[in-house]
């Protein structure tokens, strides 16, 4: 473990002091030792780092969902299999028959040329949440971390990043960024409700306290305050009257009927609440998606459940005036091949990164776009390849995060928060 107060300070069109000038006001030091108290108290123009209203719902189709299958059919050929395609509201675009709500959606646009470079799951799902590679030791942040560094409050009685579901951490950017995790959607947290009167309570977390002080005078300081750091999170959320954002019993039926009743559709609904709440972030997630057999089979119940869960999603943050600054993202790990596998007993579409599909809709996104172009059998990027860097460019441009800013790794080496590429200007309005 390690010091999680890193420096996390960049260039500011404001006028916010650089980086460069405050690692010489502290002496140089500072990014080495972890003394981070010195710049804690500077206070960079932290209210100016915050975009109000801003914040981003995730939904990740954990498995990988094949884009011929998706947004990218490629029927009566070869590789299209039995997939038929159906009209949407893009002239001269289709979508595989299983997104009807979707497809007539006003709000949607699509990348059809997202070219990936992990084909494995746990390598793929880690690229396309945090921008980058897995290699080395350094843990990189989920893009939801630096929503909640650039979008959150840390004074806030409620988490910055919510995700419903397990998902990659906050990496270097520490403890103060990561995800709150629950395990499903609809009820309250687990554990949240104390479950002894107030005075026991403060009790027991002195006690704590002090354990943890004994822990830091024996070397392990850094564990102590990432401790001490929880802590005090989780009791600010216990009191916190924002929770009721996680239960839906406060909606009226037809709004859940509208989500639909799946666990994936009900996530969105709180995704919604959540977002209301001023949680900058929150992902939804999907999983069953892997599909090496029995693709026909399963695409129905897989594609209805997103189908209907996330045009709803969308439906209603339009009618309440969030989505133009609520930017909505649907995307897996990778694809799946373009050429039909054999497995028995009935077969389906193995890993594939060449070339695969993302749907992504409000937060300035323009609605009906359609960005590249994969060639008859789907094997082949045709036009427009767009790189995984693109992307995160593009996340950041809608939630007006400066990608070119610098964050620090606990070795001291400075990394922007996306490194290359360039938003996709198709998509902005």
């Amino acid at each position: 473990m390690f010091n999680q107060d890193l420096l996390r300070v960049g260039i500011n069109a404001s006028g916010a002091i650089t980086r460069r000038s405050l690692l010489q006001l502290a002496g140089g030091t500072a990014a080495a030792s972890g003394t981070m108290a010195f710049l804690n108290a500077i206070g960079v123009n932290a209210a100016e780092m915050k975009k109000d209203g801003r914040a981003c719902i995730l939904c990740f189709l954990n498995g990988a969902p094949s884009q011929l299958e998706t947004w990218d059919p490629k029927p009566n050929t070869e590789n299209g299999g039995p997939t038929k395609e159906i009209a949407t509201q893009m002239p001269g675009v289709t979508f595989a028959e299983w997104w009807p709500k979707l497809a007539q959606s006003k709000h949607v646009s699509l990348i059809r040329t997202i070219v990936g470079k992990e084909a494995a799951h746990e390598r793929g799902a880690y690229h396309l949440r945090t921008g980058r590679r897995l290699t080395g030791t350094t843990k990189h942040p989920h893009i939801g971390s630096v929503a909640a560094w650039k979008l959150g409050d840390l004074a806030s009685d409620m988490p910055n990043f919510v995700s419903i579901g397990n998902t990659e951490g906050a990496g270097f950017l520490g403890v103060k960024f990561a995800p709150f995790t629950i395990g499903a959607a609809g009820r309250l947290p687990d554990n949240i409700v104390a479950g002894v009167p107030a005075p026991r309570l403060d009790q027991r977390m002195k006690l704590l306290s002090q354990q943890d002080a004994d822990l830091g005078q024996v070397g392990a300081s850094a564990i102590s305050n990432e401790h001490q750091e929880l802590y005090k999170r989780a009791q600010k959320m216990m009191a916190s009257p924002r929770l009721k954002a996680f239960q839906t019993d406060a909606e009226k039926p037809d709004v859940k009927e509208k989500y639909g009743k799946s666990s994936f559709g009900q996530g969105c609904l709180v995704a919604r609440r959540l977002v209301e709440a001023g949680i900058p972030f929150v992902e939804v997630q999907r999983g069953g998606w892997d599909m090496h057999e029995n693709l026909w089979q399963r695409m129905p119940t897989n594609a209805g459940e997103v189908d209907q869960g996330l045009n709803a999603l969308l439906e209603d943050l339009k009618a309440r005036g969030m989505l133009e600054k609520t930017l909505v993202v649907c995307l897996g790990e990778f694809g799946r091949t373009p050429k039909i596998n054999q497995r028995t007993p009935e077969v389906g579409r193995d890993h594939w990164a060449r070339n695969f599909n993302v749907l992504l809709a409000g937060g300035g996104i323009k609605g009906g776009q359609c960005v590249g172009k994969t060639s008859e059998n789907g094997q082949e990027i045709v036009d427009r390849p767009v790189d995984v860097d693109d992307l995160f460019r593009t996340f950041c441009h809608c939630l007006k995060i400066d990608a070119d800013e610098e964050m620090i790794t606990p070795e001291g080496r400075p990394l922007r928060i996306v490194d290359a590429g360039s938003p996709v200007k198709e998509l902005l309005g």
